[in-house]
Order: structure tokens, then C-alpha cells, then sequence
């Protein structure tokens, strides 16, 4: 879950690899896998579909454990907003779910009133910020 993943477990990142363009979805679910390499896209095993992932530096050190490395890895499942948009999630996002646009390498992305579902606040009213639903 999002909510569990701290900066120090995504310090190792390079990059985010997005499969679709994130300007069209209000959230993505991010966890953190163990995945056999540093990069490349990995393997898919959720219902959904996966939107994205990690890159990993080159000096990333995998577990002594089981060899692999934790990578994030952003997806959705049938029934998220962007598919039932008057469904379960409709005015909420799932409690792994971040707004893509505050993703980058390293930082591990937060909520936001579009990720949520929710009408703008009054301050972006009055600065005429609009965020599509």
C-alpha cells in the first residue's frame, strides 16, 4: 500500500516508466513488488492491468534473502474510476491509490482532491484552476 511505502524503500529509483498516459487517470494504485532485475518491465500477475513502474539505479543492492529488488509498480484494477466512473470509487480513491502526477523518481506520490474524487477547493475556484474528473 502506498500509505506503507516510505522514501528510503524508493531511494534506489531512476525513473518511472509509464504504459499509458497518466494525464487521463485521476489515480493509480502503487505497491512495492520483489522483482528479479533493476529494470525492464516486469511481469503482470493482478487483475487489471499495469500503467507503469520503477527503474532502478544500477548500484541497487537486491535482497540478501531472495535476491530480487523491491520496485514499484502502478496499477488499476476493472473496476476503478477510470473504467466505472460512477462505480465504488467514484468520489474516493482506494487506499493504495495516488494522484500520478505527484509521482516522480524517489517520491512516492500523495492524494489529492482529483485522485479523490472531490469538487475543487474555493482556492482553486477563485484562482480558476479547474482539474478534470
Amino acid at each position: 500500500m502506498s500509505s506503507l511505502i516510505t522514501e528510503d524503500e524508493i531511494g534506489d529509483e531512476t525513473g518511472i516508466v509509464w504504459l499509458e498516459d497518466v494525464e487521463c487517470l485521476d489515480y493509480v494504485r502503487q505497491s512495492l513488488d520483489r522483482l528479479p532485475a533493476r529494470k525492464g518491465k516486469p511481469a503482470y500477475h493482478r487483475d487489471g492491468r499495469m500503467v507503469g513502474y520503477a527503474i532502478l539505479d544500477p548500484t541497487a543492492k537486491p535482497s540478501r534473502a531472495s535476491g530480487t529488488f523491491r520496485r514499484r509498480v502502478f496499477w488499476l484494477l476493472p473496476h476503478d474510476r477510470d473504467i466505472q466512473p460512477d462505480g465504488l470509487y467514484a468520489k474516493s480513491a482506494p487506499a493504495e491509490g495516488v494522484d500520478p502526477r505527484t509521482v516522480e523518481p524517489r517520491v512516492k506520490g500523495y492524494k489529492t482532491e482529483r485522485s479523490e474524487g472531490g469538487p475543487p477547493s474555493t482556492a482553486m475556484q477563485e484562482l480558476g484552476i479547474t482539474l478534470p474528473l
